[in-house]
């Protein structure tokens, strides 16, 4: 049986070629996609599903927001839609960046909030031309007593969108 040592430090190593993109055909994919959008829209209908509601529209109008920031340089009439596809939110219910009593136990996302979704180049048609899924992971370090889920969701949103600006 392998020691939890060796496998922490495999699972580490498999995580960061992971986020170098090493084995994964995502570089190519993003390389694809087009520079220059005509527009941009936020799909929450997936997190709306998942009974989010006014949440999903909050973290739909903060995305959306920052697509219109981010992407400001890249806006031509010619180009297709950029939209975004959002699937899942994840808020940590340790928001102070522990995972449990005195640091010990508790579940796998403690201290982080995430955004997975994926960004669609849709065409004049509605055919996708298009598409890049993407993960954004951000860490959380405020107090539990007031853990501001509402801005979190905003900061995880717009770290979501500057992240994919880096990818695209």
């Amino acid at each position: 049986m392998t020691s939890p040592a060796s496998r922490r430090t495999l699972l580490k190593a498999l995580a960061c070629a992971g986020l170098a993109g090493a084995g994964f055909p995502m570089a190519a994919r993003a390389q694809s996609f087009p520079q220059a959008f005509s527009s941009f829209s936020v799909d929450v209908s997936a997190l709306k599903d998942k009974g989010l509601g006014p949440f999903a529209d909050l973290v739909g109008a903060a995305a959306l927001d920052e697509l219109r920031r981010s992407f400001a340089d890249r806006v031509d009439s010619r180009g297709p839609r950029l939209v975004l596809r959002l699937t899942s939110v994840t808020m940590t219910a340790f928001p102070d960046n522990s995972s449990g009593y005195k640091g010990r136990g508790g579940g796998g996302n403690s201290g982080h909030d995430a955004l997975e979704g994926e960004a669609l180049a849709v065409g004049r048609r509605g055919e996708v031309l298009a598409s890049h899924p993407m993960l954004a992971v951000l860490d959380v370090n405020t107090s539990p007593l007031t853990p501001n889920e509402q801005g979190r969701a905003v900061a995880v949103a717009q770290h979501y969108v500057r992240w994919l600006r880096r990818q695209i």
